[in-house]
């Protein structure tokens, strides 16, 4: 049996009555076996917390971690010119070795910054590769190949047929779901309803639910999007989808910025997952979701960064920050409270990944998945409670160790299970095959 003692830290256990302990959290075969009480005097590996926050990992509902190559090559530019001038071009471009280095990258940043845990759309193509890249990064991660059989300006790198597309899926899905022990697992990703058919939606929801996996895909992002889904659709964009079946707490809906009330009840009524994707939504104009109505109604949320050409940055805690800032002028200033807006971060991501039982909280039979924050910095002393230090405050820097699965990936702010050094090479070399493809 091996054991992990994370010692004398103030732990954020997230648990049914949130309690905050001082003590120790033990983790034994990848499990936690106690919180708050002493650990084992000898363990296989020891981690001193005392004076820092022991938090469970943040969990982000919404990631791409394919695109991070497109790192500020992709700026003032709002959602359907953004993907079809720039994403689409670049994710075209992609040959295995840059998928690689792209996902090895967005890992390596996710763990550093205190992400456990991801649910993640990668490109039409090489997503044995983005399995690959998660597996060896030590990450947990739903991963989905994007599915597209339709769309204009769609580049021929991209372009794929209705058959293909789900056969693909379907084979990776039986390859990848579970594996790892579980820690990697296959989440269906059609893009959104301007890229697939309605035949592939309907008969993609009806092969998820067979096979036991997410789905996940993107909704009411932009104004624009909306008229033409309309047009083109005959109805708005989250109630065609549920009209197609794909509503339900085994769907997520990243962004839902622009819901028509009927939407909303749609939303609660079937329990879907909504994804506020704060620093998306900014930076390519698309508005603000209405989360704090979401919340309201006992609707789903839960907090991702996006990809990287539209955020720049793939920090958790800055998403934190801005959703529990954002709402706050229309809201008024307990709109959104830094309790609440953690729960997003941490047990919102773990119910819209279907492991709520699993991940999100530090309770005695759950994964461990944890997260060692150093809070003795001169932006966060001398703020007492740790919910207001962790939303406010905290930044992506302060993660001193990541635990996933009991395994420790980050040590002392550096990564165990990559070469810091050799991702950003490769991810340079990568970024100068795809310019000179493009």
């Amino acid at each position: 049996m091996t054991t992990l003692v994370v010692s004398g830290g103030t732990i954020v256990t997230m648990d049914p009555t949130r309690r905050v302990l001082t003590g120790d959290v033990v983790v034994e075969d990848g499990r936690i076996t106690a919180v708050g009480q002493a650990g084992p005097a000898t363990a296989a590996q020891a981690i001193d917390a005392s004076g820092c926050l022991v938090i469970p990992g943040l969990v982000q509902a919404h990631v791409h971690t394919v695109q991070t190559l497109a790192r500020g090559h992709a700026d003032d530019l709002e959602l359907l010119p953004w993907l079809r001038e720039r994403i689409w071009p670049y994710e075209a471009a992609l040959g295995p070795e840059d998928v690689e280095a792209a996902v090895e990258l967005a890992c390596a940043e996710l763990l550093a910054g205190g992400t456990t845990a991801i649910l993640d759309m990668g490109t039409v193509r090489h997503t044995d590769v983005v399995f690959e890249a998660a597996r060896r990064a030590g990450i947990r991660a739903t991963i989905g190949k994007c599915m597209m059989d339709a769309g204009d300006a769609v580049p021929q790198g991209l372009r794929e047929t209705t058959r293909a597309s789900l056969d693909e899926s379907e084979a990776l899905a039986r390859r990848w779901h579970g594996a790892q022990g579980g820690r990697l697992r296959y989440g269906f990703a059609p893009r959104f309803v301007l890229s697939c058919t309605e035949g592939l939606l309907r008969e993609v929801t009806h092969t998820a639910r067979r096979m036991g996996c997410v789905l996940h895909t993107h909704a009411s992002e932009n104004p624009t999007e909306c008229q033409v889904v309309r047009r083109e659709r005959g109805g708005d964009n989250i109630d065609y989808l549920a009209g197609l079946g794909m509503a339900g707490a085994d769907v997520v809906l990243a962004h839902c910025v622009w819901p028509s009330e009927a939407e909303k009840e749609t939303l609660r009524r079937t329990q879907t997952s909504v994804v506020h994707c704060p620093s998306s939504n900014l930076k390519l104009a698309s508005g603000i979701a209405p989360v704090v109505e979401y919340l309201a109604r006992g609707i789903r949320v839960a907090l991702g960064a996006d990809g990287a050409p539209c955020n720049n940055e793939l920090d958790g805690f800055l998403e934190l920050r801005l959703a529990g800032l954002l709402h706050k002028p229309a809201g008024g200033p307990t709109a959104l409270p830094a309790r609440q807006a953690f729960e997003l971060a941490t047990l919102g991501g773990a119910r819209a990944l279907g492991l709520a039982d699993e991940i999100g909280s530090l309770e005695v039979g759950k994964r461990g998945d944890l997260v060692v924050v150093d809070v003795d910095r001169l932006h966060v002393v001398p703020t007492a409670d740790p919910y207001s230090m962790l939303v406010y405050a905290v930044r992506a820097s302060d993660v001193r160790d990541v635990v996933v699965d009991g395994r420790v990936v980050v040590r002392g702010g550096e990564l165990s299970t990559l070469d810091q050094g050799a991702v950003i090479a490769r991810a340079r070399a990568a970024r100068q095959r795809i310019d000179g493809r493009l």
